[in-house]
Order: structure tokens, then C-alpha cells, then sequence
């Protein structure tokens, strides 16, 4: 890991480096994504099939592209009877977490007899893309499903890719269902996203898709959007720590490693005031390193986007912080709730030394579908908002419109749009 010294100078070329992680910056394969979006759109299964067995290697038909009951039973057959309690109990808290996110639709009504409202409906149909192979997740299963169900949403379908078998992860299909997923389909990439977007003869047409998935899928959501709504446009996995001479060092190394072992592209950076802590956690970090499984990937990750940045004081860490915008932001403090009233851009906050990241992916209820590359500074974590509707409800009486047409007549010919007017001022010839 890169130690530095923080100063403004430093700050800008650390935000500059972290934002070559976008996927926005990955446009020479804007070109082959389109191409199989629109080979997906205009062909539809023919194009599906023939790119699932180009890619996955798998002969993927109109007979075996949904999941049948029975897979799903097998699958629930070879996972262990503990993790599958493990991830009933995740389900619960998700699910507990969402419900108090619930909204209501509202009318408020008017002496003049006006009423207006806001009415909240979900959308109709959701789909749902899940990794497959090694990055199958079945903690993602559940985050991504579930706040649609609670939204209401009545047909909620999931594509994952298939083995060359054309089996399924089976803790991918065990989540599926107790999430409560209506649908499932072998399909993955780009491809899946366009089946999504835009409906073949096996998968159906979407309002909106989620899920998490690799540059490919991250750019076929982006050129699909406007035609379907989605999440977002996910980046690599980041987390942030501000700490000071108070914080556990082993505690602050393993939480950077949590997030540096999911990609060569994922950021770790400690923030602190403390150069003994800083010290302290790149031994720790060196220490652990060699005896994890994903090593290699570790290693990577940090060499080219892992950082200690030196503060001089807590207002420096946190101000870097909101600057940064980190999608997991962990505060190791003395007092971590008053650190916390200061921070302004983060995907999801940990508070205290047993609030450890993984906490959040697994466990605690939060979604952990969280804005990447800086855009915690304007959007917000997957939630049950993301699948409902608002709708306006507007409702004058003669009198009601009667005080006020004059002056809606006025703004009308303003614009200079006198049809406008026009609609107003023949109500009360």
C-alpha cells in the first residue's frame, strides 16, 4: 500500500486514479456490447442461445433455458442444512430492514374542494442479474430480490449464467427461492441484460434490472437504460476507513483485505492520524496477506489502488472522505458518532470496531448494492424506492381553479404558449 502524506495536492490525484475505475472508462468494449444488444433484440432466443454457447459453452434451448422445480430442489438437497438456516436468517433481516421503508400513498384535500396526492404503486415486472461461476453470490441473490418483494412487485425473474454443464450455483437457486424469486433463467452477459431489456420468446420484457455483474454487464445495463430502468452502473468494490491512535490495528488490516480480495480493481484506504496506527496495519495487512485464499488478487489490488493517507487532523480525514464518496465507509474513533454527523458521501457507514464491512454484505438488514466510484455523493443504496412508482394526483373544483386561473393563464402566455392559456380561460367564458 501507498503511503501519503494528505494535502490537496495529494487528495486530487488519489480521486483522479480511483475514477479510471469506472466503467465509463472502459468504451473500447462499448462497440461489442452494442453488437450483441442488438443482435439480442432483433433475433431474440436465436441470438440468446448462440452467445450462450459461445461464451458459457453451454447448448442452451427453449427446453432447459427456465430452472425447473426440480433443479431447485436439488439444489437445496446439496447445499448444507446450516447455510441454508444462515441465509433464511440474512432474508429476515433484509427483509425486517426494508419493510421500514415501506411509503404510503397520501391525498390532502382543500376547503376551496381541490385535492391533490401522490399515489405509490410498484412497478410490475423486475429482473434480477446474478454472476455465476466464481463470483456467484448468494448474499447479492437475496439483497437484489428482496426489496422488490417488499415493494410489491408481482413477477420478480433472475437470469444467472450456466456452466457448461448448464447446472446453477446451487446457493444461488437456494437464495432465489427464499427470496422469492418467480422466475429463473440461464442466461449471462450482455445478452442477458438485452433478453431483459427488451423481451425474447423465453425471458420476458422488464421495468427494471439490478444486479451486480462484470464490465460487460455493467455497460449493456448502461446502453439499455431509457429503454429499462436500472440500478446503477456499479463499479469495483471500495472501502474506506478513518481511523485514529485509538483503533485495533488487526481489526483496521482485516477490514481493508475484506474488500481487497473481491477484485484487482477494488480500493482499500485508511485515512488516519496516527502514523504508529499506519504502521501498525501494513504490518498486520503483510501478515495476513500470504495465509488468505485470494491472495494474489489481494496483492494486486492494493499495489494499485490501496492507500494509507496520513491527516493531520479528523476534519482533514473526513473532509477527504466526503470528497472520496467510498461506497463502504468504516470510522474507528474514540467517539465514531459524532466522526459520523460529519460525513456526508458514503454508500453505507460502520460504526465502531465490531461493525466490521462484512457485517453489512451479510447480515444485518441494510442493502449492500451501494453507489461506487464516488457516486454516493448523489445516489443512494438499493431500496425499496427503487421498484415503486409515484404518481401525482391532481383534482381542482370550478371554484378551486377559479382564484388562481388568471394566473396560470399569465405564466402560459409568458412561455408563449397560448394553447395552454387557452385550456385554462375556456373554463370560465
Amino acid at each position: 500500500m501507498k503511503v501519503i502524506e494528505l494535502n490537496e495536492k495529494t487528495r486530487d490525484n488519489i480521486l483522479e486514479d480511483l475514477l479510471k475505475r469506472s466503467p465509463n472508462s472502459y468504451s473500447e468494449y462499448e462497440e461489442t456490447v452494442n453488437g450483441i444488444i442488438n443482435d439480442v433484440r432483433n433475433n431474440k432466443d436465436e441470438a440468446l442461445f448462440r452467445y450462450t454457447l459461445k461464451f458459457d459453452g453451454f447448448d442452451l434451448g427453449t427446453d432447459n433455458i427456465k430452472v425447473t422445480e426440480e433443479e431447485i430442489k436439488e439444489a437445496f438437497e446439496s447445499v448444507d442444512d446450516d447455510i441454508i438456516k444462515v441465509i433464511e436468517d440474512s432474508a429476515a433481516n433484509i427483509r425486517n430492514f426494508h419493510k421500514k421503508q415501506l411509503r404510503n400513498t397520501w391525498i390532502e384535500t382543500k376547503d376551496d374542494g381541490s385535492i391533490l396526492g401522490q399515489r405509490i404503486t410498484p412497478i410490475a415486472c423486475s429482473g434480477v442479474y446474478v454472476p455465476g461461476g466464481k463470483a456467484a453470490y448468494p448474499s447479492s441473490v437475496l439483497m437484489n430480490i428482496i426489496p422488490a418483494k417488499v415493494a410489491g412487485v408481482e413477477r420478480i425473474i433472475m437470469t444467472t449464467p450456466p456452466g457448461k454443464d448448464g447446472k446453477i450455483s446451487p446457493g444461488t437457486l437456494v437464495a432465489a427461492r427464499i427470496a422469492g424469486a418467480d422466475e429463473i433463467y440461464k442466461a449471462g452477459g450482455a445478452q442477458a441484460i438485452a433478453a431483459m431489456a427488451f423481451g425474447t420468446e423465453s425471458i420476458p420484457k422488464v421495468d427494471k434490472i439490478t444486479g451486480p455483474g462484470n464490465i460487460f454487464v455493467a455497460l449493456a445495463k448502461k446502453a439499455c437504460f431509457g429503454y429499462v430502468s436500472i440500478d446503477s452502473i456499479a463499479g469495483p468494490s471500495e472501502i474506506l476507513v478513518i481511523a485514529d491512535e485509538s483503533a485495533n490495528p488487526r481489526y483496521v488490516a482485516s477490514d481493508l483485505l475484506s474488500q481487497a480480495e473481491h477484485d484487482e480493481m477494488a480500493s482499500a484506504i485508511l485515512i488516519t492520524t496516527s502514523k504508529d496506527l499506519a504502521d501498525a496495519v501494513i504490518k498486520e495487512i503483510d501478515a495476513f496477506v500470504p495465509d488468505l485464499k485470494r491472495s494474489e488478487i489481494i496483492r494486486k489490488s492494493l499495489d494499485n489502488y490501496g492507500y494509507v493517507l496520513l491527516a493531520k487532523d479528523i476534519d482533514e480525514a473526513v473532509e477527504t472522505a466526503n470528497a472520496i464518496a467510498s461506497e463502504h465507509l468504516e470510522i474507528l474513533t474514540k467517539d465514531p458518532f459524532d466522526v459520523m454527523t460529519r460525513v456526508k458521501n458514503a454508500g453505507a457507514i460502520f460504526l465502531g470496531e465490531y461493525s466490521s464491512e462484512p457485517l453489512g454484505d451479510y447480515f444485518a438488514g441494510p442493502n449492500h448494492i451501494l453507489p461506487t466510484n464516488g457516486t454516493a455523493r448523489f445516489f443512494s443504496p438499493l431500496s425499496v424506492d427503487d421498484f415503486i412508482k409515484k404518481t401525482s394526483l391532481i383534482s381542482y373544483s370550478r371554484s378551486g381553479l377559479e382564484k388562481v386561473h388568471g394566473e396560470i393563464e399569465a405564466f402560459a402566455k409568458y412561455e408563449g404558449l397560448t394553447a395552454h392559456a387557452n385550456s385554462i380561460a375556456v373554463r370560465f367564458e
